[in-house]
């Protein structure tokens, strides 16, 4: 963690000049009031933001640390330094949860959901902090004029576009839940992404945007469009891209507990373990035949279902049990979240050493490399499992 932090300062230190010859000036500091936050806040950068009192002893204790750290920030055109006066604006302050002074909070670019900070009231470690979360990337592709085509007319994504206007409000409101959409689909073949229309204008008017938002969804198989007749929660999102794009995510981008398995299979592989041995051969090539139908997003993994069936007819009824028992076990005992690079460099070294394809280990490995590489090891096996277990 003590390396990524100092790679991460190394790599934003040009936005922070913060040094024992800084000379803070008493404007550096941008001044929020109920009038001005929403246009200051929330917008295209991130924000870090001290709610205080004039008459509060820790405000007045923390102001000159406060200041440094706005001289330090002055001219970067990503981070912003704030501060509200509760004693002016106090509806402001009871909005964002405060309830003593000094509250500082930093507020995500694009965002007004606040993350409370809870370190240090020192230059430095206000500086530490404001560097990292500035680190954190977006899941939401900003498009512009040079990449619009590129990102969603792409064929082999899935793309829900977002055509906004800084200053709408409907929009702002709308902008947390459409950051934890992205959020949620970041290791899917889906773009979550928006588009400035006061910056381009001409972009708006040729996809027939005349209200804010609007949201425009671009499959892989239509690349005119559809309007988003949706709702605008987390849930109503979730669903649609669900439906639409074959994916099997809830709100917080885990799995959905049916993930990987497909009704127009579920029928099929019901008749082939009801089958005797001799029917089974007939089945399986139903669900061959099935399986060559699908495309996209929905085929993702409906090979483990051939698989699955053709191991079942060469090892017998117990397959399906002892393959879900093992499946189980992995994914319990180890940490997936680093596999997928490693097990690739592993799977060249058992390669050089001349395994065999029966080697457990690389049978592992094997399956690990024919997987999508933006899913995690985890997620494949638990897809895996659940497409298996109807076989059982």
């Amino acid at each position: 963690m003590k390396g990524t932090t100092q790679i991460r300062l190394l790599a934003f230190g040009a936005l922070s000049l913060l040094s024992s010859s800084v000379i803070a000036a008493a404007d550096d500091v941008v001044v929020l009031t109920e009038t001005n936050f929403e246009n200051e806040v929330g917008q295209d950068r991130g924000a870090l933001v001290e709610f205080y009192a004039p008459w509060c002893g820790h405000c007045k204790k923390l102001a000159p640390e406060y200041e440094k750290l706005g001289t330090s920030f002055k001219t970067s055109k990503s981070i912003l330094i704030g501060k509200v006066d509760c004693d002016e604006h106090k509806s402001l302050c009871i909005k964002y949860g405060v309830s003593c002074y000094p509250t500082i909070q930093w507020f995500p670019k694009g965002s007004l959901e606040p993350k409370k900070y809870e370190g240090p009231r020192t230059t430095e470690s206000l500086d530490e902090f404001v560097i990292l979360e500035a680190a954190v990337p977006s899941n939401i592709v900003v498009l512009t004029a040079d990449n619009f085509d590129e990102v969603v007319l792409d064929e082999t994504k899935d793309v829900l576009v977002e055509f906004y206007a800084p200053w709408c409000g409907h929009c702002k409101n709308l902008t947390p839940t459409y950051e934890k959409v992205a959020t949620a689909y970041k290791l899917e073949d889906v773009v979550i992404a928006n588009l400035d229309v006061d910056k381009h204008k001409d972009l708006a008017e040729k996809y027939g945007v005349s209200g804010f938002p609007t949201l425009k969804f671009y499959p892989k198989s239509n690349k005119t469009g559809e309007e988003y007749e949706g709702g605008r929660d987390l849930e109503d999102f979730v669903n649609f891209i669900n439906e639409k794009c074959g994916a099997s995510r809830d709100g917080k981008g885990q799995l959905a507990p049916k993930a990987g398995i497909y009704a127009r299979l579920d029928a099929l592989v019901k008749e082939f373990v009801a089958a005797t041995d001799d029917n089974k051969k007939v089945v399986f090539s139903r669900i061959e035949e099935e399986v060559e139908k699908l495309e996209g997003s929905t085929a993702r993994y409906v090979k483990v279902y051939l698989k699955a069936a053709k191991n079942s007819m060469e090892k017998g009824a117990n397959y399906a049990w002892n393959e879900i028992e093992w499946l189980l076990r992995m994914l319990v005992k180890v940490d997936f979240e680093e596999t997928y690079e490693t097990g690739l460099v592993l799977l060249d070294i058992a390669l050089l050493e001349g395994l065999k394809e029966s080697n457990f280990m690389l049978v592992f490995l094997v399956g690990l490399k024919q997987a999508t590489s933006r899913v995690k090891a985890d997620e494949f096996f638990t897809l895996k499992k659940n497409i298996i277990s109807l076989f059982a």
